[in-house]
């Protein structure tokens, strides 16, 4: 399982790389291993503001679906159409071509509030 350090993450099993002021969001590594096969993902919030800790999509695996939640509070720039037709890229890259929606940041003091890529290590091991 990995953790890379260049990136944040939240105790719901996000991450976040940040560049300037888009964040790119997706799910960890542990999280997909704990989901399983991902079967499908549902994001219909491209253009949308939304808060931290509010619902931007939902992803599907073979026994669940679970709700995704935005770590930052920001607008839905773009969402990775490539998960339409290659749900399963959130298993075998999550860190890559499994990110899920791309925002621009509204408020950049939150940032703060996430965890190290060793605090996340902490919290799931």
């Amino acid at each position: 399982m990995t953790f890379p350090e260049d990136l944040k993450y939240t105790k719901e099993h996000e991450w976040v790389r940040i560049e300037g002021d888009v964040a790119t969001i997706g799910v960890t590594d542990f999280a997909q291993s704990e989901l399983g096969d991902i079967v499908y993902v549902d994001i219909d919030t491209e253009g949308q503001e939304l808060a931290r800790e509010e619902v931007f999509g939902t992803v599907e695996a073979v026994k669940t679906v679970s709700d995704l939640f935005m770590p930052l509070s920001g607008t839905v720039d773009s969402i990775n159409e490539k998960l339409e037709d290659a749900p399963d890229l959130v298993n075998s890259d999550p860190y890559g071509d499994g990110w899920m929606v791309k925002i621009k940041l509204s408020d950049e003091s939150e940032i703060g509030d996430l965890l190290s890529a060793e605090a996340y290590q902490e919290l799931v091991t």
